[in-house]
């Protein structure tokens, strides 16, 4: 992940409530090692201005009117150059069918709007690293409640995966049962090391840029059921 000068991240703020945008901007330029490039009041003016400041992370509302986050999410990261920003998604309830539809899109989490200031802080620490902001658990969540509607889906995994060997189908399986890679490494009984090479590999060959939309295709494709997540 990219930083700006001087290790200090940037970050571009987009919420159309003034007062809890105020509040985050403010938070944030008070906060040691981060620099608030721009603030947006639309999923419009967050598109143009990322490409004009180009931050290392968007905290980005989602629901807005007009474009809203999931749209203006899916348009930065398709126009970003590499290091494209990492997208944190603010909203207002933990189970969101929203959120789901933004981690398809490549958001590498979501946060609360209530969350503690130091706790935002420390997300925003934790993204900016290249981690997941959220517990593994949470998207599985997400993903049991709106991935499945249909009572039945085909047990075996679709054409899709078949360029995986079936070391790296273990791995994608057990990331999409919410397990870290230190655990994943204690399971196949290989280390942390291999256990990246073999996830990094999965996702080049499938096209998938962040661990959630891994775990979002572990549970689409059948591979985790809801129910068997770790």
């Amino acid at each position: 992940m990219g930083e700006g000068t001087a290790g200090v991240t940037r970050v571009l703020v987009v919420d159309d409530q003034i007062l809890i945008r105020v509040g985050l901007v403010a938070l944030l330029r008070a906060a040691p090692g981060l620099d608030v490039v721009g603030e947006a009041s639309s999923g419009e003016e967050a598109v143009a201005l990322a490409a004009a400041e180009l931050p290392d992370i968007v905290l980005m509302d989602i629901r807005m009117p007009g474009m809203d986050g999931i749209t203006a999410t899916t348009r930065i990261l398709a126009q970003a150059a590499d290091p494209a920003p990492r997208i944190i998604i603010l909203t207002t309830f933990d189970l969101d069918e929203y959120v789901y539809a933004a981690l398809r899109a490549g958001a590498s989490g979501f946060l609360l709007k209530d969350t503690p200031p130091d706790r935002l802080l420390a997300a925003v620490e934790t993204v900016a690293g290249g981690d997941m902001l959220f517990a593994p658990s949470v998207v599985c969540r997400l993903i049991e409640a709106y991935a499945f509607r249909e009572a039945d889906r085909a047990a075996q995994p679709p054409p899709g995966l078949d360029p995986l060997t079936s070391r790296e189908l273990d791995v994608l399986r057990l990331v999409g049962q919410g397990l870290s890679n230190p655990e994943i490494a204690g399971r196949l009984v290989v280390s942390v090391a291999t256990v990246k090479t073999h996830l990094n590999r999965t996702m080049a060959k499938l096209n998938l840029s962040s661990r959630a939309q891994a775990v979002v295709l572990a549970y689409e494709s059948g591979l985790v059921t809801p129910g068997h997540a770790g």
